[in-house]
C-alpha cells in the first residue's frame, strides 16, 4: 500500500563568510587618555541650554576625543569559540585532528582506526562538556527567568543562519513592511472617544524633579549596557569614563526634566528585523519582527522617570492591581498562580468555570498617542511640565532599518508606544485602565500580564444563562478596543471549561 505525506522542503541555506567589522578598539589605557584629552573639547558656550543643543555638542566631544585615542578600525571578525570549550576538549580535538592528518597521508587502516577512536573520545569530552556547562548554568539562573528561559530556548532552538543581503533596497522594504502593518490595523477613521471613560483622578503630578550626580552614577553603572548603533560612546566604556563626563550627562538630563523637552536624538530608534522563530523562511518579510534599540542615555533618562511615576502610583494607588506585567515580585508565574488558585477554589465548591483568553493584534503598536495623553491627563492626573515631557517623549518620534552598514530612510513613529523603552511598558499599562472599570462592571474576575488579558467566570449548572454576564463583558470590551486602536483578535482568542468532575458540559459561547 502506498504511504502518502506532505513533506515541505526548504532552500538548504548556506553559512556566510563571516563580514569584516568597523569598530572602535579600546585598550586598557584609553579610558585614561580619554579622561585627560576630553577638557580640552568640551566647554559649552553661553548659548546652549536646551537639552537638543547640549546632547549635540556633548555627542561631537565625545567623538572628536575617541577619534584620537580610539578610531575606527576594520576587520575580519572571528567566529565566537563554544563556551563549553575546555582545555580538555581542546586537547581531544587538536588529537583528532592529528590522527586525521595522518591517516590522509598514509591511509592506512591502523590509522583509520586510530581516528575513529580520537573522534568517538572527542564527541564524547564535547557532549560531557555541554552537559556541565548548561547544568551550571541553569542551576544559577534558577531565580532568573529570562536567562533561565533564553538558556533553555537556545538548547531546544539553536539560531540558524539567516541569508540577508544587507542592502538600501532591502532596508527599505523593511521600513516599508513594518509602517504598512500597523497603517492596516487602524481604523480609516477617527473613532468617538467615550468621555465616561475618562474618569477622573483627585490626584495631581506636575513636575519630574531634578537628580543629583550621585544617583545618576548608580542607575548608570547599574544599568544594562544595551547599546545603539547612534550611540558615540559605547554604555561599557561610558562606565569607565564617568567620573569626567557624568557632570555633562546630569546637565542634559536635568535641562531635560525642567524643560518638559525631550532630545531629538533621544527619540529616534534603529530597527534590526529578527526572524520569529529559526526554520522560517528568510525570503518572506512577514517572518520577521522589529527589535528597536534606542540610545543608552534616553534608557538612562527613561529610567529616572520611570522611577519617580512609579512612586506617585504607589502613593496614589493609580495603577490596576490586577495586572502583573511591569511590576516588582510580579511576573508571568504571579499572573498563573492567581488564576488558576481562583478556578481550583471555585472547582473545589462545585462549580464550573469558563475561562477566556483574549488576543490583541499588535496591541503595543496601535497605541494613539492623543487618546494616551488624555488618559494621563484625566485618569493618573499628571499635568504641568510632568505632561509636557511625557507628550514631548511620545510625539515626533523617528526610526530607521539597518542591515549591517546598509540603513533605510527615517520614518516617523506616529502610532504605539516606542519599543525596547523602559517607559514604554508602563506607558501601556496605564492606557489599559478603563478595562479594569468595565470587568469590575460585569462583576467578571480578571487578570493582565501586559496585552495578554484572562476573564473566567465561576458558576453552577442551576445558574440561568450562566454566561450572560461575560458575554456582555465581551461586548463591551471590543467596543471600547475599536474606540481606542486596538484590534480584538477573534481567531486567536480561545475559552476553556473547568468543571469539578469529568462530566461533559456543551455551552454555547
Amino acid at each position: 500500500m502506498p504511504i502518502l505525506c506532505d513533506i515541505v522542503l526548504f532552500n538548504p541555506v548556506v553559512k556566510q563568510a563571516v563580514p569584516a567589522r568597523c569598530y572602535r578598539a579600546f585598550g586598557s589605557d584609553t579610558a585614561e587618555r580619554f579622561s585627560i584629552l576630553f577638557d580640552q573639547f568640551i566647554s559649552y558656550p553661553p548659548e546652549l541650554s536646551t537639552s537638543d543643543g547640549l546632547v549635540s555638542y556633548l555627542d561631537s566631544a565625545c567623538k572628536s576625543v575617541l577619534d584620537a585615542v580610539a578610531p575606527f578600525i576594520f576587520r575580519q571578525c572571528k567566529p565566537k569559540a563554544s563556551p563549553w570549550l575546555t582545555d580538555f576538549t581542546r586537547a581531544t580535538r587538536k588529537e583528532c585532528r592529528r590522527c586525521e592528518r595522518r591517516w590522509k597521508k598514509d591511509r592506512l587502516c591502523v590509522s583509520m582506526e586510530a581516528l575513529k577512536t580520537s573522534w568517538k573520545v572527542y564527541q564524547r569530552a564535547v557532549k560531557a562538556a555541554k552537559h556541565s556547562y548548561f547544568s551550571q548554568l541553569i542551576a544559577a539562573s534558577s531565580h532568573n527567568p529570562r536567562v533561565l528561559y533564553n538558556t533553555i530556548n537556545s538548547v531546544i532552538n539553536p539560531e540558524g543562519y539567516i541569508l540577508l543581503h544587507p542592502s538600501a533596497v532591502m532596508c527599505n522594504k523593511f521600513l516599508n513592511y513594518f509602517v504598512d502593518k500597523i497603517a492596516s490595523l487602524r481604523p480609516p477613521t477617527l473613532p468617538i472617544a467615550d468621555p465616561a471613560m475618562h474618569g477622573s483622578c483627585s490626584s495631581l503630578f506636575s513636575l519630574f524633579l531634578p537628580i543629583v550626580l550621585s544617583d545618576l552614577e548608580k542607575l548608570v553603572l547599574k544599568a544594562k549596557p544595551c547599546d545603539s548603533p547612534n550611540d558615540v560612546v559605547p554604555p561599557c566604556f561610558l562606565k569607565k569614563v564617568f567620573p569626567i563626563i557624568g557632570p555633562h550627562i546630569l546637565n542634559i538630563i536635568n535641562t531635560s526634566l525642567l524643560s518638559g523637552q525631550v532630545p531629538r536624538e533621544f527619540k529616534h530608534a534603529v530597527i534590526h528585523p529578527l526572524l520569529k522563530k529559526p526554520g522560517l523562511d528568510s525570503s518572506v518579510i512577514s517572518n520577521f519582527r522589529p527589535i528597536s534599540k534606542l540610545p543608552f542615555l534616553s534608557k538612562i533618562l527613561e529610567r529616572i522617570v520611570y522611577t519617580q511615576l512609579m512612586d506617585y502610583l504607589n502613593d496614589s494607588k493609580l495603577s490596576e492591581i490586577f495586572q502583573s506585567g511591569f511590576k516588582p515580585f510580579h511576573s508571568t508565574e504571579t499572573a498563573l498562580v492567581k488564576v488558576m488558585n481562583d478556578i481550583l477554589i471555585a472547582t473545589d465548591h462545585g462549580k464550573y468555570a469558563v475561562l477566556v483568553l483574549l488576543d490583541m493584534t499588535a496591541a503595543f503598536d496601535t497605541v494613539d498617542h492623543d487618546l494616551l495623553i488624555s488618559r494621563l491627563q484625566h485618569c493618573v492626573g499628571i499635568s504641568g511640565l510632568a505632561l509636557l515631557w511625557l507628550k514631548s517623549y511620545l510625539l515626533n518620534r523617528t526610526f530607521c532599518v539597518k542591515l549591517g552598514s546598509a540603513s533605510s530612510s527615517v520614518a516617523p513613529l506616529l502610532w504605539g508606544v516606542p519599543q525596547g523603552s523602559i517607559l514604554g511598558l508602563l506607558l501601556f499599562s496605564l492606557y489599559l485602565l478603563p478595562l479594569g472599570t468595565i470587568f469590575r462592571k460585569h462583576g467578571v474576575p480578571f487578570h493582565l500580564y501586559a496585552d495578554d488579558c484572562q476573564l473566567y467566570l465561576p458558576f453552577t449548572l442551576s445558574d440561568s444563562l450562566p454566561t450572560r454576564p461575560l458575554l456582555d463583558c465581551l461586548t463591551d470590551v471590543k467596543a471600547w478596543m475599536a474606540k481606542n486602536f486596538l484590534n480584538f483578535n477573534d481567531r486567536k482568542t480561545e475559552a476553556i471549561i473547568f468543571g469539578p468532575n469529568r462530566s461533559s458540559l456543551i455551552l454555547q459561547l
